[in-house]
């Protein structure tokens, strides 16, 4: 069997936040897994038209595409092409969750909720000639699921090919958030065993892991055995986590020793009242500067999620998030408008009130207003946006948030030259994509993403979280 897996592009403007880097950080796993479950005899095919181009003069037999939103309408592009052909095309991915009436027009078989779990029951049926039109399972485990074919990735195309996922979902419930459509009516947070993940990272050359769980510590025991599995292993890594799960016991500690640099948190909103309406758990002020306090004191650099347009956010929340984010010592920052995406609470609310705007999926890209806010104009929303990237990463303001850091001089120098690296230097980034020297770059990120000894070999130093000056 000849098979294709595509990951499709975007389409939308280039505007002033149009960064190519983001989209040549990761490989598309989800593919490579399903691609895992092919024969060995089948002739298998991975293409990300993000950092390659796809030819479409083939005729495979089977074509693999995973939609999500702002790709959604290239996808059913190269669905139907490739349907005009006579090959059997199956969508899957978030987008085809939500809405899966309007994939279904675009395909031959669509599968709603995480496919790995049904993909090899699809083949069976493909090969014997009776595929279904929909699949959809309620099983969610890591059991069974085949390691995934990192042989079909192209490494060189990506800045962080090392990139890995050890859990799926969040135990969280926000309302807006993907995340409990698609693992509608089964687990919606599971883990993979230790033992596999370890097996994992120790395959992967280099030394620098990127961590794409929406909750690396959402699991305290599963989170706790990887990284004490992973001390020694002289790996340097990122992800994501929450504010309880940075304050709760010494987790986070266990993280630092295993390699932990730098943390992407969801802070979204400095208003409670924002918080509740979302149905987000909710911390004060008083949380936020502790977990902040507690990473800054562990040598970590913080990614701060900020979302703007919420129901209680007015003209003034831009510059005072902005302000705030300098204030509190932010490594880096990345704001959003809020988008409510299909098949979420928030887009059920917006539509019974009459407020999206367009359901243009294009638009859903978090720089887009696509509804009417509730304290401010759509326009207003949009210009204090743009306002608060350029504010974040002014040149001064880049030298504010790493002062924060002056009692520990070597974590405001790399805290420096991470930020300004990222933003003031994305000329050199976007340089090496296109002239595909990513492995040039790789070793200026590690460089970067390096701490000072004494975090990470004396964590029981940091424990005592000493007031930092702000």
């Amino acid at each position: 069997m000849r098979a294709k897996f595509i990951l499709p592009s975007l389409i939308e403007a280039k505007g002033p936040f149009w960064r190519p880097i983001k989209y040549s950080l990761f490989p598309p796993l989800g593919l490579a897994t399903l691609a895992g479950h092919m024969n060995s005899d089948d002739e298998v095919e991975l293409v990300d038209e993000h950092v390659e181009e796809i030819s479409l003069d083939d005729e495979p037999d089977l074509v693999v595409i995973q939609v999500y939103i702002t790709n959604a309408y290239r996808a059913y592009a190269l669905a139907d092409h490739y349907r005009g052909k006579g090959c059997h095309v199956i969508l899957g991915g978030l987008h085809v969750t939500a809405l899966p009436h309007e994939a279904s027009r675009h395909a031959d078989t669509i599968v709603i909720g995480p496919g790995d779990g049904v993909f090899s029951q699809f083949l069976e049926d493909f090969r014997r000639g009776r595929p279904r039109r929909l699949y959809y399972t309620l099983r969610r485990s890591f059991e069974r699921i085949p390691d995934l074919r990192r042989d079909l990735i192209k490494r060189e195309l990506y800045l962080v090919p090392n990139s890995l996922v050890v859990s799926r979902g969040c135990p969280h419930h926000c309302d807006f958030c993907y995340k409990d459509a698609f693992f509608l009516g089964g687990r919606s947070f599971y883990t993979q065993r230790v033992d596999r993940a370890l097996a994992e990272i120790e395959s992967l050359p280099g030394r620098h892991l990127y961590f794409l769980d929406d909750h690396l510590l959402g699991h305290r025991y599963f989170a706790s055995q990887l990284f004490e599995g992973m001390r020694g292993m002289g790996r340097l890594f990122q992800g994501a986590a929450t504010v309880d799960s940075v304050l709760r016991g010494d987790l986070i500690d266990k993280a630092v020793e295993a390699g932990l640099r730098s943390l992407f948190v969801g802070f979204e909103t400095l208003n409670s009242t924002n918080l509740k309406a979302a149905n987000k758990r909710q911390y004060s002020l008083r949380d936020y500067k502790a977990a902040i306090r507690r990473l800054s004191g562990l040598g970590v650099m913080i990614n701060g999620s900020f979302v703007f347009g919420m129901d209680e956010d007015d003209g003034q929340v831009f510059q005072r998030t902005v302000d705030w984010a300098l204030e509190m010592g932010m490594t880096t920052a990345t704001f959003h408008i809020q988008t409510p995406y299909p098949g979420t609470r928030l887009f059920d609310k917006l539509k019974k009130e009459g407020r999206l705007l367009t359901e243009n999926w294009d638009r859903y890209n978090t720089r887009e207003v696509v509804f009417q806010p509730n304290n401010m104009t759509a326009e207003a929303l949009k210009a204090g946006y743009d306002e608060a990237y350029r504010s974040f990463y002014k040149w001064s303001s880049i030298l504010r948030s790493s002062l924060a850091h002056i009692d520990r001089p070597s974590h405001a120098v790399r805290q420096f030259c991470y930020s300004a690296g990222w933003k003031k230097f994305e000329p050199f980034w976007n340089a090496a994509i296109n002239l595909k020297q990513l492995g040039v770059a790789r070793p200026l990120l590690e460089t970067l993403l390096m701490t000072e000894r004494s975090a990470a070999t004396h964590p029981t130093k940091s424990r005592h979280y000493a007031p930092i000056k702000r």
